[in-house]
């Protein structure tokens, strides 16, 4: 089947840039991204700021209507209530977010979140349509232990169990021993991984979901290396950390079809 899915460069800003800092970056990377003309409709650019940063960014892409979209990273399992610290699906709706990470590596190690945790997060997005952008990875010893593919298929599986075939969803493999790293993985160690998230999709949700959802790679992506990543059928993108916070450099990464020879 010809991969007819549009490519999705998003930018997983972390704990980085204030409110304000977050406005001039959205604006520069606009500008770049226009001077350059991009074509959204090719490679779709979404950023991902913090909570504190989400209402500014949503009211400047609004009045200038630009074309970057934007998500949160985060959000919680629950509704409304007793829950102090916690952002709801609904209150990210409201903003107009398009998307949400769920299960980042920061989250599962620093705050214990577990696969049923994503899970019920991702459900939460799902019912306030919300695309949630489910990543899931394995560490080095989750490598050596289990091989290539197994601990990230395991914790896909459990994410889709309140998923429905006609959700729309992203997952994104970012392999834990490369993050932050400096040393991505390769190509081919991506594409392996990718083919078989997208196997168990088609095994669990069926043909259509299995075709249509985009998987990304994350870990150390840098403009210098997203074009092998994107020459493999089943890597649709990326999910970029530090590369995202240098307009430039992200600007850079968003134009890969410019020297990936599609």
């Amino acid at each position: 089947m010809v991969n007819t899915r549009t490519a999705l460069i998003a930018g997983n800003w972390k704990m980085n840039l204030d409110h304000l800092q977050a406005i001039a970056f959205v604006q520069k990377l606009a500008w770049a991204l226009d001077d350059a003309k991009h074509d959204y409709a090719a490679v779709e650019v979404a950023v991902f700021p913090p909570f504190t940063d989400l209402r500014s960014v949503q009211t400047l892409i609004s009045a200038d209507k630009l074309k970057v979209a934007f998500g949160a990273q985060d959000v919680s399992a629950q509704e409304s209530g007793a829950y102090t610290g916690e952002i709801s699906a609904a209150f990210l709706a409201k903003l107009d977010a398009q998307y949400v990470i769920i299960g980042h590596s920061e989250r599962r190690t620093l705050h214990n979140e577990t696969d049923e945790v994503v899970a019920a997060k991702t459900a939460a997005a799902l019912k306030h349509k919300l695309v949630p952008v489910i990543c899931v990875g394995e560490t080095a010893e989750d490598l050596e232990k289990h091989g290539p593919s197994a601990v990230p298929v395991a914790q896909l599986e459990v994410a889709l169990g309140q998923v429905s075939a006609d959700s729309e969803i992203v997952v994104a493999y970012e392999p834990v021993w490369a993050i932050g790293s400096g040393q991505a993985a390769t190509p081919e160690q991506a594409e392996q991984v990718c083919a078989a998230l997208r196997s168990t999709l088609r095994e669990k949700l069926g043909d259509a979901i299995a075709d249509r959802t985009r998987i990304l790679y994350g870990g150390s992506v840098k403009s210098s290396n997203i074009a092998g990543f994107m020459r493999e059928p089943n890597v649709d993108g990326a999910l970029v950390g530090g590369a995202s916070l240098d307009v430039n450099e992200f600007a850079g990464i968003a134009r890969f079809p410019q020297h990936v020879g599609l």
